[in-house]
């Protein structure tokens, strides 16, 4: 049987409060987790790298702050995630940290994957920490957020974080094996589905809206969060997630549905890049960069003669060579006027014009795609 996870450079496990927290007590599921963050270490041994969004806070500082039973005001939700948080964090650094792993808390808003300086800035912190080889274990913000600006359930938060991250895997660890073509608690006939390939108006239909018995975010939360992830080249696995060792089961042939994508994670967002995304602004550059953005390279300063339009860091723009011709687009790592500024320039250059060490690249090749023919 084959590994789920084989060749996945980057994997988003999602992980709800129903597993995390006991219901009756409200106190942390600790040996369940540590048989989780070992799934994590295995992983990691295997060459993945690994991010984890978790729920849990509110739950477990409802219980500290002592608050009732049943719905919470805003308020007191905003209360419950600020005392929880930081028993959830520190659970976590201290499982991890047994295991010879750092691990990092990041707590995001909608904001955050929406607006584009946020999200630039949160998509270069959680790969600058994966990088270094820390685990970021990520929340909705709640002490936060609003109604308004909620994701509304972690499925969500966890399909942007891996559409932000370019992540191979997306895993809904849930209270189900998979996606059934009705409701299994109320349909006996309901048969499980092993792999869906596109969100179809019949797919969604087996959701049958938010179904409490699939977990707090329901089956149309995890499709949704399917669709976003999917769209952005992540295979998206829907798993149970109650036993220990959750990740190592489905290494093991565990039953799920494997939601796959049509493309790669690359291949969506240079498609995103090429075809969403308009351009602000426009790049001149040499032959000697024409060559080398064909030969797979990324865009640096020294390669540019011109810039046009006004654009901020992360804004998409133009490169054309000197007859005016498209070569291609892509994400500008600096705005206007400090490109302005570094244009012509070497690299080793750039600290002593700006002032602070920015990206060695104009333009890095991840955030590139040919569009023309060029010279």
């Amino acid at each position: 049987m084959s590994d789920v996870f084989a060749g996945a450079r980057l994997v988003v496990v999602k992980v709800g409060s129903a597993l995390l927290v006991d219901g009756t007590t409200g106190t942390l599921r600790r040996e369940w987790l540590k048989s989780l963050c070992a799934d994590v270490a295995a992983l990691k041994a295997a060459g993945s790298r690994v991010i984890l969004v978790s729920s849990g806070s509110i739950a477990l500082g409802r219980r500290l702050l002592k608050l009732p039973a049943g719905e919470l005001r805003l308020e007191e939700s905003q209360a419950a995630a600020a005392a929880g948080q930081v028993r959830l964090a520190e659970a976590y650094a201290d499982m991890l940290a047994g295991l010879d792993i750092v691990a990092a808390q990041v707590l995001l808003t909608f904001g955050d994957t929406e607006e584009r300086r946020r999200y630039l800035n949160a998509r270069a912190t959680l790969g600058t920490l994966v990088d270094l080889g820390a685990v970021p274990v990520i929340n909705e913000n709640d002490t936060v957020a609003t109604a308004e600006i909620k994701f509304g359930d972690n499925d969500r938060l966890g399909a942007r974080v891996a559409s932000m991250m370019g992540a191979d895997r997306l895993v809904l660890l849930s209270d189900v094996d998979g996606l059934y073509t009705a409701n299994p608690g109320i349909d006996p006939s309901a048969t499980h589905i092993p792999e869906v390939t596109a969100i179809t108006h019949e797919i969604e239909a087996m959701a049958g809206g938010s179904i409490s018995g699939f977990g707090r975010g329901g089956m149309t939360s995890k499709l949704i969060a399917a669709k976003i992830a999917m769209g952005a080249g992540c295979d998206v696995i829907l798993a149970r997630g109650e036993t220990l060792n959750p990740l190592a089961a489905l290494r093991d042939g565990a039953r799920h549905t494997l939601f796959r994508a049509s493309v790669t994670p690359a291949a969506a967002r240079k498609r995103w890049i090429a075809g969403v995304l308009r351009p602000e602004g426009a790049l001149v550059i040499d032959e000697g960069a024409v060559r080398a953005l064909k030969d797979g390279r990324s865009l640096l300063p020294a390669g540019i003669r011109q810039i046009d339009g006004r654009f901020e860091r992360g804004d998409a723009v133009v490169v054309k060579d000197r007859d005016g011709r498209e070569v291609a687009r892509g994400l500008a790592a600096y705005n206007a006027s400090d490109a302005e500024r570094i244009a012509g320039k070497r690299t080793v250059e750039i600290e002593a014009i700006l002032g602070y060490r920015g990206r060695d690249e104009m333009i890095h090749r991840d955030d590139l795609i040919l569009t023309g023919n060029g010279t």
